[in-house]
């Protein structure tokens, strides 16, 4: 809506991994050097963790642009499946024609195999990629160690990278998964961006979508860090509903309060309410001072200070307002 409006020449703030816009902070720049060496260790496994939206699948796609043309890749981005599935999908994204689908663990593996010989001899490797690999069942996540044994005498015929959250870090770190954690070649963990790096990512995605200078003034990039955390995917939600909010309200440059309720729109930077429980203590205590007061216009007070103040020290208030009450 608000192409042309900005002069525009596409969405700068969209949420798909387009690795064109992907902005190379210091740690995305250790993040590649790690996968490729990886890469270059011609087998194994590799993992890349991060915090929700900090941009794994981005700078997966990224890296598969780099890498060079006789390696084939398979890509699973669910994978919350049993064995056989999973080895049914592998084969599904390498091409392998299984003459009988589900005829057991067996007939898939010895499949794989034959195809990944046959790959070497011309030539060429394979990567297998899983997304989202924190949804790995234990028992899948054994036989993707036993597909890394499918070996030459010189060399893995399979490469395996995982990716995914946290939990993942944590599911490997488990002692009945020792035997995976010792197949990784390299490990990477993704996580956001710096509040210096913020201001660099937002001007890098709008250079790269044409957009006219100061449209986000340097000021915002504080709220903007504090609203989003640094993790990418809530800085391009936050900037491209300000910029509707900025198009709508006919104005060339986004403002502070136009930004406030971006962020407000999208669940970010909402003041939290008091928890009503800590808020019954002071109202106990004012109606106590209340009826304490009217207990001394009748002269009864001498019996009832007592268990008022009890009350009150139940309240947590201090004694001193019930005695000079």
């Amino acid at each position: 809506m608000y192409l042309e409006h900005f002069r525009l020449t596409e969405l700068p703030f969209t949420i798909a991994p387009n690795p064109r816009f992907l902005f190379m902070s210091e740690r995305y720049n250790e993040a590649i050097a790690h996968l490729l060496y990886g890469v270059h260790c011609a087998g194994g496994i590799l993992l890349l963790t991060g915090e929700v939206g900090t941009g794994k699948t981005t700078l997966c796609r990224s890296l598969l642009e780099r890498l060079p043309d006789n390696i084939d890749v398979g890509i699973i981005l669910n994978p919350r499946m049993k064995v056989e599935e999973l080895l049914q999908t592998v084969c599904e994204e390498f091409h392998i024609a299984i003459a009988a689908p589900g005829s057991g663990i067996k007939v898939y593996v010895d499949a794989l195999y034959r195809h990944l010989l046959e790959g070497n001899a011309q030539g060429r490797r394979a990567i297998l990629i899983i997304d989202e690999a924190q949804n790995l069942d234990p028992q899948v996540l054994e036989q993707l160690r036993l597909l890394t044994n499918l070996e030459t005498d010189t060399r893995k015929l399979l490469q395996i990278f995982l990716i995914g959250q946290p939990e993942l870090q944590d599911m490997l770190a488990q002692p009945e998964m020792r035997q995976v954690a010792q197949r990784i070649v390299a490990r990477f963990h993704l996580g956001q961006l710096s509040q210096r790096e913020v201001g660099a990512y937002v001007a890098h995605r709008l250079r790269l979508s044409g957009a006219p200078p100061n449209l986000f003034p340097e000021a915002l990039m504080k709220p903007l860090y504090r609203a989003s955390k640094g993790v990418p995917r809530l800085l391009n939600l936050v900037c491209d509903r300000a910029l509707l909010g900025t198009y709508v309200e006919g104005r060339e440059q986004v403002t502070a309060q136009t930004l406030r309720l971006a962020a407000r729109e999208i669940g970010l930077g909402r003041t939290q309410r008091r928890p009503p429980l800590r808020r019954w203590p002071a109202a106990a205590g004012a109606l106590c001072l209340l009826l304490l007061t009217f207990l001394v216009m009748s002269g009864m007070a001498g019996d009832a200070y007592t268990g008022v103040l009890s009350v009150l020290r139940h309240a947590q208030l201090p004694t001193t307002a019930g005695k000079e009450a």
